[in-house]
């Protein structure tokens, strides 16, 4: 097999991909490094933003919660709750309120019943399996010369992708609700909002990244497999 006993001219494929991840790393941490020193005029912490923002659209019964770690807020639509990291929840940066008002676009997702959300959530279990399993079933084939479990191993790995696939349009849309909401509330200057927007784009452009990498990977698993599982 040329993935084990030789150069295997479809890394080639990857490459791209690795390019585009090395690049919106940076790109992401660079941008957001830069914004969140800057103060929004408004004087308002993310976390106090945050809950305005639910309270305008009624939903009021989601909570905005602190936790640890750098950039790992997310929003929870099994538990209703708003997370946001310890360097957003208390700054009233421009990249933390678009940052927060990002979740907050997730939780109006959840709330109206955002079809590509229900999509993504559906999903969950099956990626969660399949990027997990679908390497272990691919090299047991490889090594049993069973090509059905090869082929299952691939299947597995395409739920994966397609998660990553869905994540796009939720992404996005997330966005865009929160560059809406923050302009019509006033919440950021018009001097401010693009500054959230690059903040944003260059959180965007990770999910990108990783989405092509799958897929891209995905075509590599074809390729190098596709023949020899038949």
């Amino acid at each position: 097999m040329p993935m084990f006993y030789g150069l295997d001219p479809t890394w080639i494929l990857l490459l791209p991909a690795i390019l585009l991840s090395l690049y919106a790393q940076t790109k992401v941490n660079s941008t957001y490094r830069r914004y969140a020193r800057v103060a929004a005029r408004a004087g308002m912490p993310a976390f106090e933003m945050a809950r305005r923002m639910l309270d305008m659209n009624g939903l009021q019964h989601i909570s905005v919660q602190q936790v640890g770690g750098s950039l790992t807020d997310h929003y929870d639509p099994r538990k209703k709750e708003l997370r946001l990291s310890q360097s957003i929840y208390n700054s009233s940066s421009v990249a933390a309120l678009g940052i927060a008002a990002h979740e907050c676009g997730h939780a109006l997702q959840d709330a109206e019943g955002y079809a590509p959300l229900r999509i993504r959530g559906a999903l969950v279990p099956v990626a969660n399996i399949g990027s997990r399993l679908s390497w272990v079933l691919i090299l047991i084939g490889i090594f049993l010369s069973f090509g059905q479990l090869v082929t299952l191993g691939i299947i597995f790995f395409s739920a994966a992708v397609l998660f990553q696939l869905v994540t796009l349009p939720v992404e996005f849309n997330a966005s865009r609700r929160a560059m809406a909401t923050l302009e019509g509330a006033s919440f950021l200057t018009a001097e401010e909002l693009p500054m959230a927007k690059k903040v944003l784009g260059a959180a965007a452009l990770t999910y990108v990244a990783a989405a092509l990498t799958s897929l891209l990977q995905l075509l590599r698993l074809i390729l190098l497999f596709g023949r020899r599982s038949r």
